[in-house]
């Protein structure tokens, strides 16, 4: 239940922020503008040594108010490493077997990086919890979504990189189900960053209602 859990919680908000920050107090400043917003979903890059202490530190502070997992997860060693500190799910530019099979293990959910529709479904046959869109969105942008979702229309595609305010609405048409932001949700005060979660949420929010209705 937990992977399921988790995964519904990303599914339901429809976006995170990317984080990338040296210090636990800029974590929580950022964390505190995200679940303002309503945006209570943060990735903690482990592109910087001190990532496990940070998400420790957040989940401590937040516990079920705010989801927070890691991400630039490059081999099981750091997935575990970010599992024991309290991460609730992982993200790689990457696909990683062996991370995989670590995050399997131990119910979280996982996003690896994907650069062909063969290590996609690879992915998803080791349990993945979403594909990650990434690198290759940078360079075909929303269109690559509907590339992996018209052969496989149930795929679950996380994406990153050049995403805005102003094209939000053109990848959630593309049927991404969690979009990445970094500068949006990361930069400026608490409350700066409460305003963008705010416009993101009702973008998606109101996405979703046109398209049940």
């Amino acid at each position: 239940m937990k992977k399921m859990n988790i995964t519904k919680r990303m599914v339901d908000v429809g976006a995170l922020a990317i984080v990338r920050v040296k210090t636990l107090k800029r974590a929580c400043e950022i964390a505190e503008g995200c679940i303002k917003g309503g945006i209570p979903v943060m990735e903690m890059s482990y592109t910087l040594n001190n990532a496990g202490r940070i998400i420790e530190g957040l989940s401590e502070k937040y516990g079920e108010e705010l989801c927070v997992g890691a991400g630039t997860v490059l081999d099981s060693e750091t997935a575990r490493h970010a599992i024991l500190h309290g991460a609730q799910f992982i993200i790689a530019p990457n696909y990683d077997e062996d991370v995989a099979k670590v995050c399997n293990r131990y119910q979280i959910p996982y996003a690896p990086g994907c650069t062909s529709l063969t290590e996609a479904v690879n992915a998803l046959s080791l349990g993945a919890a979403f594909v990650k869109a990434f690198p290759v969105s940078d360079f075909y942008g929303p269109k690559l979504v509907k590339v992996f979702k018209t052969p496989i229309p149930d795929m679950p595609i996380l994406a990153s990189g050049g995403i805005t305010l102003d094209n939000l609405h053109v990848w959630l048409e593309n049927k991404v189900d969690v979009c990445g932001f970094g500068g949006l949700l990361t930069n400026g005060s608490s409350e700066d960053i409460a305003k963008n979660a705010r416009k993101i949420r009702e973008i998606i929010d109101e996405f979703k209602d046109s398209t049940e209705k």
